[in-house]
């Protein structure tokens, strides 16, 4: 098999997609980019990826997959065997398919327009409105997330990525100690998660401790 190319950045969505590939047992090479500083590996990204985000990942055959949820599918048809999603057939396949859209097209979008208001309105008061409006939705999401996770996987006994995404969100703002408080089974999916070699792998990169 020829190999896949990830472009990422530590610490970002492209560590799901990183965890998915070694789970999936592919070739596959990393590149990760510092992707919103100018020069060589930013223009590259953009040529690639015209929105100039991560994970932009290259197939074998050459395609550009921008978008994470479509690259878990992908890879589940390449590898099946990896367990990433239920098959069409297994009756918690409905339940993925609505929890993946909604991790990635209800809560992710808040990090785009709570991380740097002043790129979406008015600096100032209208940026601190539309910071704390968003900060609120996303945990009134995480909190609806919650209500709905299994034990010891987001689907019960079965594993899946939806794993992945709540071990790498998980240590997103607002941060471990709030979802330990406030979204503890979540909390649980993810440390369940890490306890997978590949996985725990990849977090100790994405998400090195801190140092002295």
């Amino acid at each position: 098999m020829k190999t896949y190319e990830l472009i990422g950045s530590a610490g970002c969505g492209s560590a799901i997609v990183e965890m998915a590939l070694a789970l999936a047992n592919v070739p596959y090479t990393l590149e990760d980019v510092p992707y919103l500083k100018p020069g060589p590996q930013r223009d590259r990204l953009l040529r690639l990826n015209p929105l100039g985000q991560v994970p932009t990942l290259v197939t074998p055959d050459g395609e550009v997959m921008t978008e994470s949820a479509a690259m878990i599918l992908h890879l589940h048809d390449v590898a099946p065997q990896a367990g990433l999603a239920p098959l069409p057939d297994q009756p918690e396949r409905a339940r993925f398919l609505n929890l993946l859209i909604r991790l990635v097209a209800a809560i992710y979008p808040t990090f785009t327009y709570g991380d740097n208001p002043p790129q979406w309105t008015t600096e100032g008061a209208p940026a601190d409105l539309l910071r704390e409006r968003v900060h609120t939705r996303r945990a009134e999401l995480w909190q609806e997330l919650e209500r709905q996770a299994g034990a010891p996987h987001m689907l019960g006994e079965r594993f899946s990525a939806l794993d992945l995404y709540v071990a790498v969100m998980t240590r997103w703002r607002p941060g471990p100690a709030w979802f330990e408080s406030v979204c503890p089974a979540l909390t649980a999916v993810a440390r369940e998660a890490g306890r997978n070699p590949a996985v725990a792998r990849a977090l100790r990169r994405n998400f090195p401790p801190p140092t002295e």
